[in-house]
C-alpha cells in the first residue's frame, strides 16, 4: 500500500507563492520549493512534470483565485455603476488579503514562463482572461460605451488604475495605505462619469 503524501498541491504551490513574492518568478524552482517545504526534490517531481508545470500552476491558482472574486463583483450588482465602483474596489482589497499572491501577479504570465507552458495551462489562462473581458465588455455595454475608446475607458477604471494603486506599495514591500480601496473606487468612478 503506497504512503500518502506528505504536502499536498496547495502547500506546494503556498511555498512557490511565498518564493515568488520575496524573489521573483526566478526563485520558484523545483528545488527551492521541495526545500523551502521540507520535501525531496524528487518528490516535486510526482506533482509537476518540471518548473514550467510548477510555474503554470502557481500562475493559474492565483491568478484564478483573484478573477473568481472580480467576476463576482462585476456580476453581483445590478447597477452597473456599482458593479464597477465594487469591481475596482476588489482589485485593493483582494490585494491587500493577499499580498504575497498580489506581489507574484504583479510580474504577468509571461515572466512565470507561459511560453513554455503545457497547452491546457495556457487553454485555461486564456479561458480565465476572456472570461473577464468579457465581463468587462458586457459592463461597458451597460455603461453606455459601445465604441473601442469606451471600453478602454472602463479597462483603464476598473484595471490600470486599481493595479497602479496597489503596485508601487506591494513592490516596496509596504502595506497598502488604509484608503487605498476608497482611492480605487473614487478614481474609477470619476473616469467614468466622465463621459
Amino acid at each position: 500500500m503506497a504512503r500518502p503524501p506528505r504536502f499536498d498541491t496547495d502547500q506546494i504551490l503556498d511555498a512557490a507563492v511565498r518564493l515568488a513574492a520575496s524573489a521573483g518568478p526566478g526563485g520558484v524552482t523545483m528545488s527551492a520549493v521541495a526545500q523551502a517545504i521540507g520535501a525531496p526534490s524528487g518528490s516535486m517531481y510526482h506533482r509537476f512534470t518540471g518548473r514550467a508545470a510548477l510555474l503554470a500552476e502557481v500562475w493559474l491558482r492565483t491568478v484564478e483565485r483573484f478573477q473568481e472574486g472580480y467576476l463576482a463583483r462585476i456580476h453581483g450588482e445590478a447597477d452597473p455603476r456599482t458593479a464597477a465602483r465594487t469591481a475596482a474596489r476588489h482589485v485593493v482589497a483582494w490585494s491587500r488579503a493577499r499580498p504575497e499572491e498580489a506581489a507574484l501577479l504583479l510580474y504577468g504570465a509571461a515572466e512565470f514562463g507561459r511560453a513554455d507552458w503545457s497547452d491546457e495551462h495556457t487553454r485555461r489562462a486564456d479561458a480565465g482572461n476572456e472570461r473577464v473581458y468579457a465581463a468587462i465588455g458586457g459592463l461597458a455595454a451597460s455603461l453606455g460605451f459601445a465604441d473601442g475608446k469606451g471600453l478602454d475607458r472602463v479597462v483603464l477604471a476598473l484595471v490600470e488604475l486599481p493595479l497602479s494603486v496597489v503596485r508601487r506599495p506591494l513592490r516596496a514591500g509596504e502595506p497598502l495605505p488604509p484608503h487605498a480601496e476608497d482611492l480605487a473606487e473614487e478614481c474609477a468612478d470619476a473616469l467614468l462619469a466622465a463621459l
